[in-house]
């Protein structure tokens, strides 16, 4: 999916949501435990219940590490159950936070863009860029796929390393002014934590066009007002994350529809803020 295609599909759905799909076998309802795969069947059916709500998916590779091989078949039959069943649909990104030596890298960006090799084929991969230039250029190899670099982040820790300041210029900004040497505002993101939505305007005066991936809204406290004044753009500019808050909705029989009524509240939300653009 290029820039063009992810930008109508936000307009055309009045939509810039994107559900994390952080699907943890304690928190997901019990009666699905009986089945044969009850993480893929969780997917499938928040999937079903919220893609005419939302832009896109996010899976985070933790919560399918964890399983083992089981784990990697979840995910994998649920990237190729969207991409089969929602084509052209919606946008996909691989929440994994890769970033080693660059023939590491090379084989990372495989894993998730290579459906010949691995049998998933993300549109996007979420890329920690600590280690440089040549750990994050192999995944743009791919025509047509995204990367999406740590650059702000949501958690308490973000203070340990992300705000170190050198001579004025803060190491979140040397990582945004440095990284658009190595691709375009049409195949790199960013990642800003909802939760330091003041920071948007920072982040602005050094990517004014790129689109920002903004995790925070819901469970961790971020406030989607707050992320649409300073950082949404005429082309929307945004796709702001949001994952216990929808799929934990109800832990019963009805978490589906649950799922969907939390998804419908913030896809209401972001519908009136695109009128406004």
């Amino acid at each position: 999916m290029n820039r063009s295609e992810l930008v109508s599909l936000i307009f055309s759905k009045r939509s810039f949501l994107c559900i994390g799909l952080d699907t943890d076998l304690t928190k997901i309802p019990r009666h699905l435990l009986d089945l044969e795969d009850p993480v893929f069947e969780f997917n499938k059916a928040i999937i079903d219940a919220t893609h005419d709500l939302t832009v896109a998916y996010k899976p985070n590779f933790a919560f399918y590490e964890c399983n083992g091989t089981n784990g990697w078949g979840s995910l994998t039959k649920t990237i190729q159950y969207i991409n089969q069943a929602y084509p052209e649909q919606l946008y996909t990104i691989a929440d994994a936070k890769r970033g080693d030596i660059g023939n590491t890298s090379q084989q990372y960006a495989r894993a998730m863009f290579d459906a010949s090799s691995s049998g998933m084929n993300f549109d996007a991969v979420t890329v920690a860029p600590y280690m440089g230039e040549d750990s994050v250029k192999p995944f743009l190899t791919y025509p047509g796929k995204w990367i999406i670099v740590l650059a702000l982040t949501s958690n308490k820790g973000a203070e340990d390393f992300q705000f170190f300041n050198n001579n004025g210029n803060r190491l979140f900004e040397q990582v945004l002014t440095t990284s658009q040497r190595w691709g375009t505002d049409e195949n790199l993101m960013y990642v800003v934590g909802a939760t330091k939505a003041e920071m948007l305007a920072d982040v602005r005066k050094i990517v004014p066009n790129h689109f920002l991936l903004v995790p925070g809204v819901g469970a961790q406290g971020g406030s989607l007002q707050e992320v649409a004044k300073y950082g949404l753009t005429k082309e929307c500019g945004l796709i702001v994350n949001s994952s216990r808050n929808i799929i934990y909705a109800s832990s019963g029989h009805d978490f589906a529809e649950k799922a969907r009524a939390e998804a419908l509240k913030m896809q209401q939300e972001m519908s009136a803020l695109l009128i406004l653009q």
